[in-house]
């Protein structure tokens, strides 16, 4: 312990507080560099300083409660309504112990909430565990913890959530603390559309906290960002216990605090230096070669929907075109309305027999194709809704009732999640998927809403009610009798939609549309950025776009008389920016591209787009090392200047009666991105997504890039590398004019 103190200077000052008769001085525990300071009457957390930066990330005032503990759903116990409150070391060094109890709570009078904080060495590293105990057979609903509020504000205030891809906003404070008064608040649940275990706010560039946890079993929980109403602040995690009725609730895993300078990459890197050792990368589909290998040759993939002669005589054209594997995306096939009375899927809407027909042609032609299915809902209007009783193996809320769904804006239909505990649905699932690849000889199954996750409190399903990690284990039965019933014939390529690293040992494939996420979201709240892609880009695949030259089709089976004059006319050309901004994301991020609606004449009618396309395919293909099997490295400022560009947003569901909604967007007029591969080769990538040259100035002298100390600096291009300058003492200057709508790889290797 002398030793400790002498090299660490920790310093822990340990205050062992009566019952609240005087106002009592704070718990401290510090280090070189962090301090983390508790009110010795309430344990609210009252200074959380890096000491590095010089910053409280606090504001002051009187300290948030630490934790909330919600009993049933509505009635919640805080540190306020503890009698009794201590803290002490309880004889481990670099720590302290919380204990509230006293709550006052009739039926539970032996209710008491400790909370275990410790701190590493010299890091700023926060460790915190919570077990709730006395609960008397009384089942917890939940455990908010930490709640980290009061967050003092900052200039350049970001906050960065995996939400799938990656979002970041801006604007956190003033979405969350609206005008009309009162705090909101935004939850992920994990695992699900939160794709890691993690939120981060920052000064971009500045003092900032990575909240996360460790767990490696995927048990349910959520993280959230709340407001106060008064334009505060705060983070925290929800917990939700694996089984009912346990006198000790305790999340068997940490939650952890870092403090850290920098931005969104900082925070993922430092999450990526703990994620790369868990099971889930050492068990990706990838990491073990388990997937098809068309897989991982795709150049680019086609997304058309409805019958074969639209989708798979438009992907014969492109393939040829572009001169590579095309793989087709392919939705809108099966015999059900789409969005209305799934999972009534077979037979295909075209018949089996030509269905069938045209695959195999396909296969001839050297494409290959995966089929939408969706992993969990079940069309409450249909017919087999009644006839099997899905009902009873839907996802329920607590009161038993089935939350219906409703996506179709023309019809209305309402559509239930099935429990993915339960072995029904499954079973019926997995059979008809079996049959797609089996009998109509499809190469794989695209698995809408596979990365989410859902809280049933169905105590007939067989699993804990609401928490646990069942979910999961649900669906990794399924994917893989998936496999085992087509085994004999194929192995087929499963795809999710969004990205999750609970999922990356289960699925081959993982659609990101966020990269075009302007079609899509709400303007000006939250954009996209590739925080999955610089964590686990080397163990996963994504693909995908929204990105389209037309607007969106119809399907022939919802009502007709919402049907637009023209499906698939084209878009106005002033969107093409728009348009090169999605796929130069994709292209710099490092996914498979992809072209949505498709159409052959395209090819002369949009030339120029077309032609960015099948160059960034192209050019991909060169750089497959890094592109593909390389490890994101930070994003280098080029220092171009942003422009605004006309934003296109309209739905599927467009129809008659809803038109482009148009809107301007400041953008960079450049998209970077920089990669390393395993043989320490770094490259760099940059699209110009304008129709103007613009100047590149790019300065790769940080440890970031962690260059060799001499070597030469290469242009990658489909023909070979061609040799353009040196770089000298790890440090490298790139100066680059790009042409209107250019594409550059540019690659530093050691001599």
């Amino acid at each position: 312990m002398a030793g400790c103190k002498l090299f660490c200077r920790m310093t822990v000052f340990l205050l062992l507080v009566a019952p609240f008769l005087h106002a009592q001085p704070p718990a401290v525990l510090e280090n070189p560099a962090a301090r983390l300071s508790f009110s010795g009457d309430t344990g609210g957390l009252t200074a959380l300083e890096d000491l590095a930066a010089g910053h409280d990330h606090l504001a002051g005032g009187a300290p948030g409660a630490l934790w909330m503990l919600v009993l049933d759903n509505v009635n919640t116990v805080e540190p306020s309504q503890a009698g009794s409150f201590s803290v002490d070391s309880a004889g481990v060094p670099a720590s302290l112990e919380l204990r509230w109890s006293d709550f006052g709570h009739a039926e539970l009078p032996d209710l008491m909430v400790t909370v275990r904080v410790s701190m590493d060495p010299a890091e700023p590293v926060i460790r915190w565990r919570a077990r709730v105990s006395g609960l008397g057979g009384k089942s917890a609903h939940a455990l908010v913890f930490p709640r980290i509020a009061g967050l003092a504000p900052q200039s350049g205030e970001e906050v960065a959530v995996p939400v799938w891809m990656g979002e970041r906003t801006r604007r956190a404070r003033e979405v969350l603390n609206p005008a009309a008064g009162g705090g909101r608040r935004r939850d992920w649940e994990y695992p699900g559309l939160l794709s890691m275990q993690w939120i981060a706010c920052y000064a971009n560039g500045g003092p900032g906290l990575l909240l996360s946890t460790n767990d490696t079993t995927a048990l349910r929980r959520q993280f959230g960002v709340f407001g106060d109403g008064l334009g505060g602040l705060g983070l925290d995690v929800t917990h939700y216990p694996a089984k009912a009725g346990e006198d000790v609730f305790e999340p068997p895993y940490d939650v952890v605090l870092r403090l850290f300078q920098g931005d969104w990459f900082t925070a993922a890197f430092h999450y990526r230096d703990w994620a790369k050792d868990q099971p889930w990368v050492r068990e990706s589909r990838r990491r073990q070669n388990a997937s098809p290998d068309w897989v991982g040759d795709t150049g680019l993939w086609v997304w058309n929907r409805g019958k074969s002669p639209g989708v798979l005589g438009p992907a014969r054209v492109l393939q040829e075109a572009a001169g590579m594997p095309v793989s087709v995306f392919w939705h809108w096939w099966h015999g059900c309305a789409y969005d209305t009375n799934f999972p009534e899927y077979l037979p295909p809407r075209e018949g089996a027999a030509p269905f069938r027909d045209a695959v195999a042609a396909a296969h001839e032609a050297g494409l290959h194709a995966i089929v939408y299915m969706n992993q969990r809902l079940w069309g409450m209007t249909a017919q087999s809704w009644t006839d099997e009783g899905a009902e009873r193996f839907a996802v329920k809320r607590p009161d038993g009732s089935v939350t219906p769904e409703v996506y179709n804006t023309f019809n209305r239909a309402p559509c239930a999640s099935m429990c993915m505990g339960t072995e029904f649905w499954r079973n019926k699932y997995a059979g008809l998927a079996a049959e797609a690849v089996a009998d109509l000889g499809v190469d794989g199954i695209y698995m809408d809403q596979a990365c989410s996750s859902l809280a049933c409190y169905d105590s007939a399903h067989g699993h804990p009610p609401g928490g646990g990690a069942w979910w999961m284990g649900g669906f990794q039965k399924l994917a893989a009798d998936i496999r085992a019933r087509t085994a004999p014939l194929k192995s087929p390529a499963l795809a999710g939609e969004g990205c999750g690293e609970a999922w990356l040992p289960h699925l081959d494939l993982m659609l990101s549309l966020q990269v075009s996420m302007e079609r899509y979201a709400t303007p000006g709240e939250w954009e996209p950025v590739p925080l999955f892609q610089a964590v686990y880009n080397d163990c996963a695949t994504l693909y995908g776009n929204y990105a389209s030259l037309t607007h969106p089709p119809y399907d022939e089976l919802w009502p007709a008389e919402f049907a637009p004059e023209k499906p698939l006319e084209p878009l106005d050309r002033k969107f093409s920016a728009q348009f090169r901004m999605e796929q130069a994301r994709a292209f710099v991020w490092g996914q498979q591209p992809c072209l949505a609606n498709f159409k052959p004449e395209l090819l002369d009618l949009r030339r120029e787009e077309m032609d960015y396309v099948l160059r960034i395919a192209r050019l991909r293909r060169a750089a497959l090392k890094y592109l593909r099997d390389g490890v994101m490295l930070r994003p280098p400022d080029t220092g171009a200047p942003e422009v605004e560009i006309p934003i296109s947003r309209l739905s599927i569901y467009a129809g008659q009666r809803e038109r482009v909604r148009e809107y301007a967007k400041t953008v960079p007029s450049v998209l970077a991105a920089a990669w390393r591969a395993s043989d320490g080769g770094v490259a760099v990538m940059l699209a110009n997504i304008t129709d103007d040259s613009v100047p590149v100035a790019i300065s790769l002298n940080s440890p970031d890039y962690s260059l060799s100390e001499n070597g030469v600096i290469n242009e990658l291009t489909t023909a070979g590398a061609q040799p353009v300058g040196e770089f000298q003492e790890g440090r490298a200057e790139l100066t680059v004019k790009l042409e209107p709508q250019d594409l550059r790889v540019m690659v530093l290797e050691g001599r």
